[in-house]
């Protein structure tokens, strides 16, 4: 199985609708898109909170990192370079940062508010190597902005 986007989007976007509160908008994202797809193993948000800073933000799965900082890790690559991370192995990504052991490959979207601010990053892993596809990330991606481009 693996995700059916429209029926994705339809979800999140009836369930947020005129909803503000960016952290109530990561939970029920973060919720949605874990149960979307067997592949999703851990799926949240890290929030820009500082100059280069990420706090973990709303999430489903087992534990996160708490803190990482903008020079460590694919989701401090994906907010440093402001560009998706479509990462196969995550054991041949240099820095990379083992909140789960079980991880094997990672994709790390940036979150953009309405004026063009990074508000996070989504980040989303799998037990599985190889998981996520561009498709998945461009999928994934317009997504994101449909619910936090109206931020």
């Amino acid at each position: 199985m693996t995700v059916q986007y429209d029926t994705l989007a339809a979800s999140i976007l009836s369930l947020t609708e005129g909803e503000t509160d960016a952290v109530a908008l990561m939970a029920t994202f973060a919720c949605e898109v874990h149960h979307s797809d067997p592949r999703f193993d851990w799926t949240g948000f890290y929030r820009v909170v500082g100059p280069e800073l990420l706090k973990i933000g709303p999430y489903q799965g087992g534990h996160g990192c708490l803190v990482i900082p903008f020079s460590r890790g694919v989701c401090g690559a994906a907010a440093r370079e402001e560009k998706t991370q479509l990462i196969e192995d995550v054991n041949a990504f240099d820095g990379h940062i083992a909140c789960a052991s079980s991880t094997q490959s990672e994709l790390v979207l940036p979150v953009w508010n309405g004026s063009g601010t990074l508000i996070a990053v989504f980040d989303i892993d799998s037990d599985q190597p190889s998981a996520f596809t561009r498709h998945d990330a461009t999928e994934m991606a317009k997504l994101l902005k449909s619910v936090f481009g109206r931020l």
